[in-house]
Parts: structure tokens; sequence; C-alpha cells
């Protein structure tokens, strides 16, 4: 069952805390689910695989070549989303995630980000507005 995505889940905290650590970031809701975007979309949260497993706990990012996406989806806690991933899309399971995975998942948004961002928006993100990804504490 899909999270509400006016929740205050606490792996959706964790994933809006990591896309509104970019500049020029908002969240919409779309198809019932949580996006976060500049120009476009950048993070999905939730996917599923079609016609099989629903990932209520995962995000969906843009890789930045099909070599990439192609070497995530050989490992095991990454998944080829439903419509987004003949376009370039991974989706990222953090359903049980330890610090380590939050580290690939902040990883992966970074990525994505740079990816779909306006370039006015990469260039305030490399001018030092965003995230510090080596230096992030969660509790």
């Amino acid at each position: 069952m899909a999270i509400d995505p006016t929740s205050q889940h606490p792996v959706l905290e964790r994933v809006r805390a990591l896309a509104f650590a970019y500049p020029d970031v908002t969240e919409k809701i779309s198809h019932g689910r949580p996006t976060f975007r500049t120009a476009s979309v950048f993070v999905y949260f939730g996917g599923g695989v079609k016609g099989g497993d629903q990932f209520d706990l995962s995000i969906l990012v843009k890789c930045e070549s099909a070599e990439e996406q192609r070497a995530c989806e050989l490992e095991a806690r990454y998944f080829h989303p439903a419509y987004l991933g003949p376009s370039g899309w991974v989706g990222f399971d953090v359903s049980d995630a330890d610090d380590d995975v939050w580290s690939e998942a902040a990883e992966l948004i970074d990525c994505s980000y740079r990816v779909t961002a306006p370039k006015r928006s990469v260039t305030r993100l490399d001018a030092g507005e965003g995230p510090n990804l080596g230096v992030q504490q969660w509790n």
C-alpha cells in the first residue's frame, strides 16, 4: 500500500530532507506519489515493477547513462521501474535502509538532480548551495 504523500512517514521525511537540500526544489503529488522537481522531476517516492512487486518505500531516480542503469539493476536493492525504466530511470529500495544505503541514496539523488535540473540550478549547487554529502548527520 502506498504511503500517504502528505504524511510524515520517517522514510519519506528522510527523502524530503535529501531532496530539499538542493537549489530550486519543489514537491508535487503526481499519480498519488510525492515527486521532487526543479524544471522536471528528479526523484519519485515509491514505485513498482510492471505487473510485479510494489516498492512503496523506494526512490526512482534518473541515471546518467544506459550503462549506469544496467549496472545498477544488477544489484539486489535496485529494480527496473514500470513506465519510467525505459526512459533511463532506476528504482532503489530504501525500506530497511542503514546509513550505507542512505549514503548511496544521497549519491543517486545527487546524480539525478544533476542530470535533470536546469544548468543555472546545477551552477548554484556547484557554487556551494546544496548538500555536503559527506557530512550529513541523521538521528
